[in-house]
């Protein structure tokens, strides 16, 4: 069993509080159209446009929706991948490790104690009193970018908890994008078929176990797995659940907002007036659905203060969350074909799944082809894995500067960079098409590439880094000369 972490967000926020620089509190009134996301731009990093980079959770106290009073918004708590493992008590080579263990050993959620934890009140049932940030101009309006989704499978009755974008339609509905295939989306099929729609509970703000737990692909938490028991054991303790008010659906107690409603067998487009959605997490605009099924709300909760997390759509953050469940995935996948992998990276310049770092000790001469085995089978297994670069135990995964080091030294593209034509990829990267590669046999497939800098087994020793000697603090140390004038 891992340490205990923070239960909920407010306990993971109070954390930041002894870490210096690691969260800014923003005390004047903003706008939630446009102001939350342009004061935060510069610190959302890569992917997000320039000039931007890696910074501090920032705690919005006043903003203002369109209508109604001004409440808390929370952008960038995952913002780096050492402040997002840390709040897991880990660094982020551990986090992919413990990610897994918590899969192989689940801790199933528990009914919440009677009176309940955490108090919480009925707010208005008008969402756009809420402070959801709208994030650019051309956006389709506010959206739920956090919102993570909590409903049971009628045929399986097996829950799931999954973030999905929503955009607020009116005081009462949001439109809803479900990744087809996915297990929301197979839930929401199945309520179909009996003729009834599929009652759910969105929440905003949730703790960190809980929030990374529902990033977790499939391949990871397959539909059978109940993502909560994932969280519970990740965190040390089981996540409680209460009730909802108005539908047949349960809620996580600790959330900040609880979004009651059920998910209808209408549609509508996702932007009535225009072609673009939000921006995605690869850094480019999305694009709006013309039909997505509609979800009418029928309660808001809320605890007293409650602070409405978000994300920037592009930045470190959506790409952090988005890799550590795919770092857990893929050790699962090369520890199960014996490759020597010691940790994983998923880069967020690719998004979190595109770009995949795999650090390796090799054994002996039979390793120098089981690494490379070991990349193409990841690029097999997981369709939005694009590129992967393998490297030595002795190059530091989180870092850009010794990964392009490793590249340039031990690397020659003749012999160490494999291509692997037109397969099944990931169409939010706009070079996956047609228009862009003439190779390609369809939108949404790709060229993928291993970058092997690995050094061989055989030749390890020419390539040995030297490490300076560190003076024990009994060894006398010389003055520094002076410096000449």
């Amino acid at each position: 069993m891992g340490p205990r972490v923070p239960v909920d967000l407010r306990h993971a926020l109070a954390s930041l509080d002894l870490l210096p620089g690691e969260m800014v509190r923003v005390t004047e009134e903003l706008p939630a159209r446009y102001g939350v996301s342009a004061r935060y731009a510069p610190w959302a990093g890569t992917p997000a446009a320039p000039p931007t980079g890696p910074g501090p959770a920032m705690l919005f106290d006043r903003v203002r929706p369109d209508h109604g009073p001004t409440r808390a918004v929370l952008m960038g708590l995952y913002g780096t991948r050492r402040r997002a493992a840390g709040l897991l008590g880990c660094t982020p080579a551990e986090l992919p490790h413990r990610l897994l263990a918590a899969v192989r050993s689940p801790r199933p959620p528990a009914t919440a104690p009677a009176p309940a934890s955490w108090p919480r009140q009925t707010l208005p049932l008008d969402l756009t009193e809420l402070p959801v940030p709208v994030l650019t101009e051309e956006d389709a309006g506010p959206y739920l970018t956090l919102g993570a989704v909590l409903a049971t499978d009628p045929q399986t009755g097996v829950r799931n908890l999954s973030v999905h974008r929503m955009c607020v339609q009116g005081p009462d509905t949001l439109t809803i994008w479900m990744v087809p295939g996915r297990d929301l989306g197979l839930a929401y099929e199945a309520a179909l078929r009996r003729g009834s729609p599929l009652p759910v509970a969105v929440h905003l703000g949730l703790g960190p176990a809980v929030l990374l737990s529902s990033c977790c692909p499939t391949s990871l938490a397959p539909p059978s797995l109940d993502e909560l028991a994932v969280a519970g054991a990740l965190a040390g303790q089981p996540v409680e659940l209460l009730p909802c008010q108005t539908v047949d659906a349960e809620f996580i107690t600790h959330a900040e907002y609880v979004i009651e409603g059920e998910l209808l067998a209408e549609t509508a487009p996702e932007n009535r007036h225009g072609t673009v959605a939000t921006p995605e997490f690869l850094g480019y605009q999305g694009r709006a659905h013309p039909a997505l099924p509609l979800l009418r709300v029928t309660a808001i909760t809320a605890r007293e203060n409650p602070i409405l997390q978000a994300v920037s759509g592009p930045g470190h953050e959506q790409s952090v969350l988005l890799g550590f469940g795919m770092e857990a995935a893929v050790l699962d996948l090369l520890e199960r074909r014996d490759v020597p992998v010691r940790a994983v990276h998923c880069h967020t310049a690719g998004g979190g799944l595109l770009m995949v770092v795999l650090q390796v000790a090799k054994r002996g001469a039979a390793d120098d082809a089981a690494v490379r085995a070991g990349a193409e089978a990841v690029l097999t297994e997981f369709r939005m894995a694009k590129l992967v670069l393998c490297v030595d135990e002795d190059v530091d995964i989180e870092s850009d500067q010794d990964l392009w080091w490793a590249m340039v030294t031990r690397l020659q593209a003749d012999l160490d960079v494999t291509v692997f034509a037109d397969r099944e990829g990931f169409a939010l990267d706009p070079s996956q098409h047609t228009g862009y590669s003439p190779t390609l046999s369809a939108d949404g497939r790709t060229a993928k590439a291993v970058f092997d800098c690995t050094v061989p087994y055989a030749q390890r020793a020419r390539f040995r880094r030297p490490r300076f000697t560190e003076l024990s603090p009994a060894a006398p140390r010389r003055p520094a000369a002076p410096l000449p004038r």
